[in-house]
């Protein structure tokens, strides 16, 4: 379904964005542009934790602060980039997954340089790919009942993120997920949460204009109060356990200072060649193809559920300027090793902007610059909590959940591997596991009913990465 309105654009900053045309109007690009920012600042403090918190072959660790730096810097830079070639309210950041996947399973092989090289690899393979025409190819050859399913999968999966992150569902005794901590919502923190979620549906349902950015702001005020008043303990615990009923990352307390200076001493601390001597030629190439699948695919789908949401996909759901959007996104693979900060990706988070009535990339320009403000302004970036923040998720979650009624499920063809798709993205904690197994099911059913030439020949090629991609662990072993 394609939403956009042939109103006539005002003036150049309304035509080169296509403001009028989209149906929107520059307030709306601007508040879904703060929106998006709110909702994925947390980034700006959770990469830092994550790339500082492991140790390189050699035992040596990243500077937090340089790490923060590096982060803002990036993905500043990139969403402004993406708004501007693009034209999609789109925004970059450090990628989830990828940064721990770099910390953990890369850089304990290597240095950190060598490790921040196969990124920057990836991220040049990734755009040989798109200016070849390889990638946007396997985007057109994939169904379009599967983009649906992707779309939806993606809002299950950011409305788990939002109830995890919130202390609303953790993990049980004798379950996988259970409510709260041990059956029961335990903690200020997840009161804050429920207020918050309680807060947006109310203001959503009255057609608030704002809903969303009103809500995290107020969430973020009781946030302070409920801090300033109960004073909750630290996330971990003196003996170095952690705290379950603390706030899940930034304390909402007010800051002893407003500004502070960034240092961007990270920038440019890379090796192309270094991983290949001290990790071994099979070994980087299984580290680089298992982030660029990841990688690869994260974004197709987290573009097709953005442009779904914001009504500008065609009728075979693919979004405008598909070429130019993985593009920008490839180049933010590059920027992100070769900022030490890894690879940088579309963000889901994006849909809460979209929720908010943004349609163009001028939306991607607003978050970008916040994002460049705050490499100044990080303590006060610090105050905003997720569970003020997560609750925009939830939200959003449930939008792109309506689109599941255009799926066929009469039809078992689609049918089974749109359901495979829809639940593997909360159930395994990834979005691209979620399109693997859709993937693989579709051309697996099509071959069982010998219908073997209506699947595409890049679904073919597809399938066998996939089955590289979920094997990838005994695979490894096996090589070395």
């Amino acid at each position: 379904m394609n939403n956009q309105s042939t109103a006539t654009a005002n003036n150049g900053l309304d035509r080169f964005f296509k403001i009028s045309e989209r149906g929107s109007t520059v307030g709306r690009e601007v508040r879904g542009g703060i929106v998006t920012f709110l909702t994925m600042a947390y980034i700006l403090v959770l990469n830092p934790i994550i790339l500082s918190g492991g140790a390189d072959m050699n035992g040596d660790k990243l500077d937090f602060a340089m790490v923060a730096a590096g982060t803002a810097l990036v993905a500043g830079v990139l969403t402004i980039l993406m708004g501007m070639v693009a034209n999609f309210p789109l925004a970059l950041a450090a990628g989830l997954g990828l940064n721990a996947f770099v910390t953990y399973s890369i850089a304990n092989q290597m240095t950190w340089a060598d490790a921040m090289g196969l990124v920057v690899i990836e991220g040049i393979v990734i755009l040989v790919l798109v200016l070849t025409g390889f990638r946007e190819a396997v985007f057109n050859a994939v169904p379009v009942p599967l983009k649906v399913a992707i779309s939806v999968g993606i809002g299950l999966f950011i409305t788990l993120v939002g109830l995890v992150d919130s202390g609303f569902v953790g993990s049980g005794s004798g379950t996988p997920l259970t409510l709260g901590l041990g059956g029961t919502l335990q903690g200020w923190p997840v009161l804050v949460f429920c207020l918050g979620l309680m807060l947006v549906i109310a203001l959503f349902v009255l057609r608030v204009r704002g809903a969303i950015l009103i809500s995290i702001v107020v969430t973020t005020v009781i946030a302070i109060i409920v801090e300033k008043v109960a004073t909750i303990p630290a996330s971990f615990n003196e003996d170095g356990t952690a705290n379950p009923t603390a706030w899940n990352l930034n304390v909402p307390a007010l800051p002893d200072s407003v500004v502070s200076t960034p240092d961007f001493g990270l920038l440019g601390k890379f090796s192309l060649l270094g991983s290949w001597e001290n990790a071994g030629i099979v070994t980087v190439f299984l580290l680089i193809f298992t982030l660029l699948l990841t990688d690869f695919f994260d974004t197709l789908g987290t573009m097709t559920a953005v442009g779904s949401e914001a009504g500008l996909n065609d009728e075979e759901g693919v979004p405008p300027n598909t070429r130019k959007i993985l593009v920008v996104d490839s180049v933010a693979a590059i920027a992100g090793g070769a900022a030490s900060v890894s690879s940088n990706t579309s963000y889901i988070e994006s849909t809460s902007g979209v929720a908010e009535g943004a349609r163009t990339g001028l939306s991607a320009v607003v978050t970008g610059v916040l994002f460049l403000v705050a490499t100044f302004f990080a303590p006060v970036v610090a105050v905003v909590p997720s569970e003020a923040a997560v609750p925009a998720l939830v939200l959003v979650g449930f939008l792109m959940m309506q689109q599941v009624k255009d799926i066929d499920w009469d039809d078992m063809e689609i049918a089974i591997p749109a359901f495979l798709t829809i639940v593997l993205m909360p159930f395994a904690y990834s979005i691209s596991a979620g399109i693997g197994a859709g993937f693989l099911a579709f051309v697996l059913i099509k071959v069982v009913r010998g219908k073997v030439s209506e699947v595409h020949a890049l679904m073919w090629i597809i399938a066998a990465m996939f089955v590289v991609y979920f094997a990838i662990s005994p695979i490894s072993n096996w090589v070395n």
